[in-house]
């Protein structure tokens, strides 16, 4: 027997989105580490490790997330594992999400003058050292504005989950409109919804690129902050000169 469509079940929509945005921050968050780790990996001097993380990464680009989603959740069958529809959901965007999260964390990483990789050297600095201290400080601001951007994609991507069997919004969406059949509301209010969710990250991004840009204009060309900060140390040989 078909219903009509009514604030209840938009209030059902409203309450099916937690999970939506519960799946996005699990998704940003553990991409986001995965996405530091495997950054880390790409830029290493070690060529074993730059091959493997280039092959986690290809892997995971070039393969629909969809097909990633079936593997995780019907393909871990084959090893004796039989996830919920939730846990399957959550490891495939975080592992899907690190991938282009590594890739734009390399970007901002190689983006920094090579001037500071020497600097930090002749400073006795390691590997390690420099990445935390030196590079990754003035890699992040770099980055801010495609990882929101990428953000608004793993709002959205979400819905994909719904072909397991996870409840999002999406999903809720398909069993409201097979109860009224009133598809152009219930998936236009979705689609409100989800642009409800997106629009505010879009602004953010936008935002943070022009403040971005605005502040990289009022450096000087071709001067680097660790490269302004040793130009401020006298070198010993100008104190002996005075002498």
């Amino acid at each position: 027997m078909l219903r009509d469509f009514t604030f209840n079940e938009v209030w059902f929509l409203i309450l099916a989105t937690k999970w939506t945005v519960i799946l996005s921050l699990v998704a940003f968050v553990g991409g986001g580490i995965v996405g530091l780790v495997v950054a880390g990996l790409r830029v290493s001097r070690f060529r074993t490790l730059r091959a493997i993380s280039i092959a986690y990464v290809r892997f995971f680009q070039s393969t629909p997330l969809l097909i990633q989603l079936f593997m995780a959740y019907y393909g871990s069958a084959f090893i004796g594992l039989r996830p919920d529809p939730w846990a399957a959901a959550a490891l495939t965007f975080v592992l899907n999400s690190g991938a282009f999260f590594g890739d734009i964390f390399r970007g901002s990483i190689e983006s920094i003058p090579k001037g500071q990789w020497e600097a930090s050297t002749a400073l006795g600095l390691r590997f390690l050292q420099t990445l935390r201290l030196v590079v990754i400080p003035q890699a992040v601001p770099l980055s801010l504005p495609p990882t929101v951007g990428f953000m608004v994609q793993i709002v959205k991507s979400t819905s994909v989950a719904s072909l397991i069997g996870l409840n999002e919004v999406a999903r809720t969406a398909t069993t409201i409109n097979t109860i009224t059949f009133e598809p152009m509301l219930v998936f236009g209010t979705v689609a409100a919804i989800y642009f409800a969710l997106c629009w505010p990250l879009s602004l953010l991004a936008g935002r943070l690129e022009r403040r971005l840009t605005a502040s990289r204009s009022r450096i000087p060309r071709g001067v680097a902050p660790l490269e302004v900060g040793l130009n401020e140390v006298p070198h010993p040989a100008a104190g002996a000169s005075r002498l």
